[in-house]
């Protein structure tokens, strides 16, 4: 390419200089400026995050420009298609599984692959957003969504953000677009669907309030049955240690009694009073035999 300007160069300077010696000078003049703008026609700049796209009579070259000057030929045209990371958000509405309607806010980060540009641009053009951007993105929400069902979605955000984003990958991937990222930004339901939900969360939250004060009863009911368990086992235990302690006593007195005390002890509490025999019974009955009497009279 720069042998060829140059050769454009000699050949309008050789010309220039004939026409200057034969004093056409006029027509020295315009033949300079019409081979000024010859080569400036030849030079082209692709800005930064862009990507030129040469064409030659329309057809595509098989290869692309990076940002910066370039030289091409006079006949040829450069596309600057724009690499950068762009963010589009959309607003859908689409249904559940269970023909719930659902209005969602999408966001996508997408760009081109720079090194496929000319492949882009010879199979979509330069409106590639709304070519195959917008409608796959559509396409991927609505199919994502209609897997769920109204309730799932609720609590399933992150899960259906994630289907939706590898539905979407897989089909810009054969258009060489890449998605950098996507979020979900909103997620509305209809009035009704939302009271509905509100009203279950309210009857779950009564009906774990149920349980948890029920089973605060059962672990006090149990504290209380354990509490009695141990003032019980204490009583037992001290009326048995007193029993012990008892029999111990009694096992004790009962090895260190001997005839002698016991004949000593009887002696110790006697009153003196031998017994007698009576006839009858009650106040009322006679006297028989009196053993004082029967030892005075042996005396």
């Amino acid at each position: 390419m720069l042998l060829f300007i140059l050769a454009i160069f000699v050949l309008l300077g050789g010309l220039i200089g004939y026409l200057a010696s034969r004093r056409g000078y006029v027509a020295a003049i315009a033949l300079a400026v019409s081979a000024a703008l010859c080569v400036l026609s030849c030079v082209t700049t692709v800005p930064t995050g862009h990507t030129g796209v040469v064409t030659t009579f329309g057809r595509v070259e098989n290869y692309t420009l990076d940002a910066g000057v370039h030289m091409v030929k006079p006949w040829q045209q450069v596309v600057k298609m724009d690499n950068r990371v762009q963010k589009q958000t959309v607003k859908l509405a689409c249904f559940s599984s269970d023909i719930q309607e659902v209005n969602m806010a999408y966001t996508i980060n997408y760009q081109i692959r720079k090194a496929d540009a000319m492949t882009l641009y010879s199979t979509v053009g330069v409106a590639y957003y709304d070519t195959v951007v917008s409608p796959n993105i559509a396409e991927s929400v609505k199919v994502a969504t209609a897997r769920y069902t109204a309730e799932e979605l609720v609590g399933m955000r992150d899960e259906l953000a994630n289907a939706i984003e590898l539905i979407l990958s897989e089909k810009l991937e054969q258009y060489n677009i890449e998605v950098v990222s996507t979020s979900i930004e909103d997620m509305d339901f209809t009035d009704a669907f939302t009271d509905a939900v509100e009203a279950k969360q309210v009857a779950q939250q009564n009906k774990l309030k149920a349980q948890t004060e029920a089973e605060q009863r059962v672990i006090e009911a149990n504290a209380a049955a354990e509490v009695k368990k141990v003032q019980a086992d204490a009583e037992a235990y001290e009326v048995l240690a007193r029993a012990e302690a008892e029999a111990e006593a009694n096992r004790k007195i009962s090895e260190s009694l001997t005839r002698d005390l016991i004949d000593y002890n009887y002696a110790q509490s006697w009153d003196g009073k031998l017994p007698a025999i009576m006839s009858g019974q009650g106040q009322g009955g006679a006297v028989i035999v009196n053993a004082g009497d029967l030892i005075g009279g042996e005396n």
